[in-house]
């Protein structure tokens, strides 16, 4: 392994500055119970909203469960004890809701809802 150098230090340190002014971070999250959805303010005064029953982890988990979301890292991302649950902001804003295998089964399942045919189980 290299020798981390001082140009190497402060060129990680201007990354994660510029990271953090231009990626979305999370201000505040919480999860309303009369919409079921949760609900993400961005430092950028921008609002997002979705059900976290979509979430790989989150699908039974009770409302109680949910309601207890911690912010990550700086506003990054979010964590649920239930399931062990971790999702950056960024994989959530592009919709990926949990690994390749469970998005790609979570498609079938539309599909086949769509078609009419017989859900199949996502994980």
């Amino acid at each position: 392994m290299a020798d981390l150098t001082d140009d190497d230090i402060d060129a990680a340190l201007e990354a994660g500055r510029l990271s953090r002014l231009t990626e979305p971070r999370i201000a505040a999250a919480r999860y309303d119970r009369g919409s079921g959805r949760m609900v993400i303010d961005l430092t950028n005064g921008c609002t997002f909203l979705f059900p976290p029953q979509v979430l790989q982890g989150l699908e039974t988990a009770s409302d109680d469960e949910i309601a207890e979301v911690e912010i990550l890292g700086g506003g990054s991302g979010l964590h649920w004890d239930v399931g062990g649950a971790d999702y950056s902001i960024a994989g959530l804003l592009a919709g990926r809701f949990g690994t390749k295998a469970y998005m790609e089964a979570r498609q079938r399942n539309a599909s086949a809802r769509v078609q009419g045919e017989p859900a199949l189980r996502a994980g």
